[in-house]
């Protein structure tokens, strides 16, 4: 068992070394094939993200003083919601195996404002950052983590035999070769209960651990700005002062080797070097992603109230998508070329009317289309995470295989653009509603009532469920 986990974790390791290289390969039309495994239609708006993500990869390949002087090609995405603005900027993060925010711009104030600080969407992508990296470098010492920690469980189950090495004038040498007897002893022992431990003998003996506890008082800030907007970490600020606490626990052997691998693979960690690169990773690859931009370019100059600081988001919203440093508890931090990426479905504003210098800073511009029947039916059915193929997978939990017909499909895609036009269009998530309906009562009672394997979803049942919630309009509004 031990041999297999070890074998799995180099595996793992190797296939994100391949998959990381082979990604920063890829060509904008691989792209945006690696995009339609998961997103319908939006042909533009991939075709614009796919060329920014390629753009980046050029960027890293310029040798000369030019390379600091290309910026990102940021990107606004106009569309109605549900339609994959989202989707389409989370598939890219994991192409490009960068760290990635999703923001709202709607939670954020002006400056002198109780609220949230634009500049803390930077201290949170760093903090991103730094856990992946601190991630990537724990599966790099895992293997050494869990030989040591193996070390450690030996320690704990067969206490070294302390050297004594008495003085003894009439049998010169005897304390020696009695203290070395002892030890190979020891060793011969120490080797066999290793054995046993490599294959799991020994998986279910409790044994005692003396655990470091790092709890740090609780302390409340008050006021409009909390620690996490400052940058700072009570951790950070006491670890040094209040001392560390050891703590007793009893564990199983199995429990023991995930606990102290943990602990093991920390201290072979370099947090200086995790987080220079993690920092490095933040400037040059990290995204965010800025929703509801819409929601702070206002129409009306007299606003008031919650509206008072539409403006002011924009202006300190500026100069982090222009190009300027930030303090966070890792270091400064330069966001010259952060990808941002901003979306809104622009109903009541439009675009132009941002303030001019931060449309500047956003040179392209998608239109994303609003989904009709057809693409209802094809996200139902090609993605490789289709609503259909999730809850296939749920049910086979359950040992229970489910079953959609052709015909069924298309009328749950005839009925989501059906009411996607009458009552509110809210995209693909509509799909999200109607399948839970229509499969309430199977995922009710498959699991007292698991008589049928094989279950089947036709058109009449597609019917029968949603019919009637379909054609009361006023009952419509509220269940679906």
């Amino acid at each position: 068992m031990e041999i297999s986990n070890k074998e799995n974790t180099e595996k793992s390791v190797k296939q994100r070394q391949i998959i990381s290289v082979s990604i920063n390969q890829l060509t904008p039309s691989q792209i945006v094939d690696e995009l339609n495994k998961y997103i319908i239609g939006q042909d533009n708006a991939k075709k614009s993200v796919a060329i920014a993500l390629r753009n980046r990869w050029r960027r890293q390949q310029v040798v000369s003083d030019m390379k600091d002087e290309i910026m990102p090609n940021n990107i606004i995405m106009i569309g109605p919601t549900g339609v994959g603005k989202t989707e389409i900027a989370r598939r890219i993060s994991k192409l490009a195996n960068a760290p990635f925010l999703k923001v709202e711009a709607s939670k954020f104030t002006e400056v002198g404002y109780v609220g949230r600080d634009v500049e803390s969407m930077i201290r949170e992508l760093t903090d991103l950052s730094v856990n992946i990296v601190k991630t990537d470098k724990k599966n790099e010492v895992q293997e050494k983590a869990e030989e040591n920690a193996l070390e450690r469980i030996l320690d704990i189950i067969l206490p070294q035999v302390k050297k004594k090495f008495e003085k003894n004038d009439r049998l010169p040498g005897a304390a020696e070769a009695e203290s070395n007897n002892d030890e190979e002893l020891n060793s011969k022992t120490r080797e066999k209960f290793r054995k046993q431990l490599k294959e799991g003998k020994l998986n279910d003996r409790i044994i005692e651990l003396d655990l470091t506890s790092d709890n740090v008082p609780m302390m409340q800030v008050l006021g409009p700005i909390g620690l996490e907007e400052m940058g700072l970490n009570l951790q950070d600020l006491f670890g040094n002062i209040m001392p560390k606490k050891s703590r007793k626990r009893k564990l199983s052997i199995t429990e023991a080797k995930k606990v102290l691998a943990q602990e093991e693979a920390q201290k072979l960690i370099d947090m200086d070097s995790v987080i220079k690169e993690a920092i490095d990773k933040v400037q040059n690859t990290g995204i965010i992603f800025i929703d509801e931009i819409d929601k702070i370019a206002g129409t009306n100059k007299n606003t008031s109230g919650a509206d008072v600081s539409r403006e002011g988001v924009q202006r300190d919203l500026l100069p982090i998508v222009e190009g300027s440093t930030v303090i966070t508890k890792y270091g400064p931090v330069k966001t010259d070329h952060i990808l941002f990426i901003a979306s809104g479905a622009f109903h009541i504003s439009k675009p132009s009317d941002l303030i001019p210098e931060l449309q500047g800073r956003f040179p392209i511009r998608v239109e994303l289309n609003s989904l009709n029947e057809e693409d209802f039916f094809r996200i139902l059915t090609q993605p490789e995470n289709a609503l259909t193929k999730q809850y296939k997978a749920m049910l086979e939990t359950e040992k229970v295989k489910l079953n959609f017909s052709i015909e069924s499909i298309r009328e749950v895609a005839r009925i989501a653009a059906e009411v996607n036009e009458q009552v509110e269009n809210i995209g693909a998530r509509r799909l999200h509603t109607i399948l839970s309906i229509l499969l309430e009562d199977i995922l009710y009672d498959v699991p007292d009532k698991n008589k049928k394997k094989i279950i089947e979803i036709d058109e009449n049942l597609v019917n029968l469920k949603l019919n009637k919630i379909v054609k009361n309009r006023d009952l419509s509004r509220y269940i679906l």
